[in-house]
């Protein structure tokens, strides 16, 4: 296997591979460095990479395979951190230059959970300024671009992540999902990306800031990877506010399991905020005709989502007060967005009237398994292409692209990016699953079905690809 093959492999192959010596963590670890230095100045996946962290620790798993025969499950994986999350020792800057020395000095529980899976960090990936936009363009950085044409974005907040991935920067990556910044990069990017459910995945050792939309997840090239991720970084912490049991089977186990007939809804547009356009739609009506082949109960159906909106958007917004940034430092758009946060009272009410709306959208999944969604509306933008608009209209088109994606924020519903093939400018075309509350599992099921039908794993950029 060469080693273009090996920086595309998944990362539960590459997991065996070390385990049967055929490579090693710190072969792996100098293929990837190799990689981000010959296609990251273009690309902009990533903000830091911790190339000297990297090697010594791939160096130590390497002389520890000599030793023991007892590994967890990822032992020498490299994979990315979005850098929303705080790595000990490594600069987090929320997509903010001022913060480049901004140092942790401890991980964020999810961190703490991939390092004791056996991952090796090669980095913080692109993020949008305080993961506020669904494009990876801050001020002071190098904007994130899409593998599959430079031109356009690899989508937001997790869009260097996505990125990453979809060029083979990393083997796996994780993400951060508070109004689709998981889904929406997964869906641009043509690879797999899972937001779980509400209390799935710890925030420790902080805590929640915004009524529980966000959570971390993965972002991976086959559902497998992804659900395996998933197990990894899944538990609860002492304090939690939120919190699940583990899931008994793992979710790597429903990924190899096929399911049993679901009842599945879908939908291609989203009221009020309109249709979606040729390609998003296109995502949804070739899955929807694939499960049908497949044996599963199929109908269509409407969601109203009239009542979400407003409330939604305060929540989210609200985001960028609590980061305690000055205004001064912030991009325009972050800038406006502080501006206009109302009160304390606002604020409460905002998330009344979400969780009313909330419960109504649950109650929509008494009668069904699993939702269809497009990921977006529209296909993906070029970069920089609303950077002429004013903060206001740039913050109208960003509600009326996303828009399929925060019902499940609001709920907690888990809800899953998968690519459904390419558009006529070489981009990905995605669909987007949507569970029950808690039932990840079905979803990695339904995925892994979907996925075993029309495999995308061995589509690879050509930007990415070199001997």
């Amino acid at each position: 296997m060469n080693e273009t093959d090996l920086a595309f492999t998944p990362a539960l192959e590459l997991a065996q591979l070390i385990r049967h010596r055929e490579v090693s963590p710190l072969e792996l670890v100098e293929i990837y460095l190799q990689r981000i230095e010959l296609l990251n100045p273009e690309l902009g996946s990533y903000f830091t990479v911790t190339a000297e962290l990297a090697s010594a620790d791939a160096k130590a798993k390497t002389e520890l395979l000599t030793t023991t025969s007892e590994l967890p499950p990822f032992f020498g994986v490299p994979i990315s951190i979005k850098d929303l999350n705080a790595v000990a020792g490594v600069p987090c800057t929320y997509g903010n230059p001022a913060l480049l020395n901004n140092i942790p000095e401890f991980d964020d529980g999810v961190v703490t959970r991939i390092k004791q899976a056996g991952f090796t960090i090669l980095g913080k990936t692109a993020t949008s300024e305080l993961g506020s936009f669904p494009y990876t363009e801050p001020t002071g950085f190098v904007p994130a671009r899409n593998p599959w044409n430079l031109e356009y974005t690899p989508g937001g907040s997790s869009g260097g992540a996505a990125a990453a991935v979809a060029a083979g920067l990393c083997a796996i990556a994780q993400g951060s999902d508070g109004g689709g910044s998981i889904r929406g990069p997964a869906a641009c990017c043509g690879v797999v990306g899972i937001k779980p459910a509400r209390g799935r995945v710890s925030k420790a050792p902080v805590g929640d800031r915004l009524a529980g939309i966000s959570t971390n997840g993965p972002i991976a090239r086959t559902v497998a990877d992804a659900a395996a991720l998933l197990d990894a970084m899944s538990g609860y912490v002492t304090g939690d506010p939120y919190w699940l049991p583990d899931p008994e089977p793992s979710f790597l186990t429903a990924a190899q399991t096929p399911p049993t007939q679901l009842r599945i809804a879908f939908a291609t547009d989203i009221p009020p905020l309109g249709e979606a356009d040729a390609n998003c739609q296109q995502g949804v009506l070739t899955t929807v005709k694939l499960l049908e082949q497949l044996g599963h109960h199929i109908e269509q159906k409407s969601l109203d989502l009239s009542g979400l909106v407003e409330p939604f958007q305060i929540v989210w917004q609200s985001g960028v007060a609590g980061s305690g940034l000055p205004p001064e430092i912030l991009q325009p758009v972050n800038r406006w967005l502080l501006a206009r946060t109302g009160t304390v009272a606002d604020y409460i009410q905002a998330v009344y009237k979400m969780q009313i709306v909330a419960r109504q959208i649950v109650a929509f999944f008494d009668n069904i398994d699993v939702l269809v969604l497009p990921v977006y509306l529209h296909s993906p933008i070029r970069v920089g292409e609303w950077a002429a608009l004013s903060p206001e209209d740039t913050f109208q088109q960003i509600i009326n692209w996303v828009a399929p994606c925060p019902l499940a924020n609001a709920t907690g519903q888990p809800a899953i990016a998968l690519p459904a093939g390419f558009d006529r400018n070489g981009l990905p075309i995605s669909v987007q699953l949507i569970g029950r509350p808690a039932a990840e599992a079905t979803l990695i099921s339904l995925a892994a079905q979907i996925e075993a039908a029309n495999p995308w794993n061995k589509d690879r950029p050509a930007f990415a690809v070199f001997s």
